[in-house]
């Protein structure tokens, strides 16, 4: 029996993604808890130009995030805060606050998709981060943590 997935599940697939299950499975469970529905000759004919339009909707934002990645890698980061005599720094330094810096200098990204190399950092010193922007597109930046 072949579905057309609504939402993505665990071991099966992703949403819009046409699969083969079993009857039964399909019948009793993905179709009636809204999961999926029966893939007839008009709901092929419309997840086909679903699909098309996603497609379309897709290289667009890929090239967006890759236009965002180049600014990101081009950019250079400070983070101030307070520190000890020797560098140790009170308390760490996290992506929530690497997020506020990098708006700072104009760019809005999530803190979920920055990844911090070292992390925690309890020290004044210089450090390298990624963002996650797209599934095909990640940007490495280095960022400096100074002391006042």
């Amino acid at each position: 029996m072949e579905v057309i997935l609504k939402k993505n599940v665990d071991n099966l697939g992703y949403a819009n993604e046409m699969v083969t299950v079993k009857p039964g499975f399909g019948r009793n469970f993905l179709i009636p808890q809204g999961y999926a529905i029966l893939a007839t000759a008009s709901a092929k004919k419309a997840h086909a130009e679903i699909m098309k339009q996603k497609s379309h909707k897709d290289s667009k934002i890929l090239a967006e995030a890759e236009a965002l990645g180049k600014k990101v890698e081009a950019t250079s980061v400070k983070i101030v805060t307070k520190a000890g005599e020797k560098g140790k720094i009170f308390g760490s330094v996290n992506t929530i606050q690497l997020s506020e810096a990098l708006k700072a200098e104009g760019i809005d990204i999530d803190r979920k998709s920055l990844k911090i190399k070292d992390e925690p950092i309890r020290e004044v010193g210089s450090y390298e981060a990624t963002a996650n922007l797209h599934k095909e597109v990640q940007a490495s930046f280095t960022f400096e943590v100074v002391g006042e």
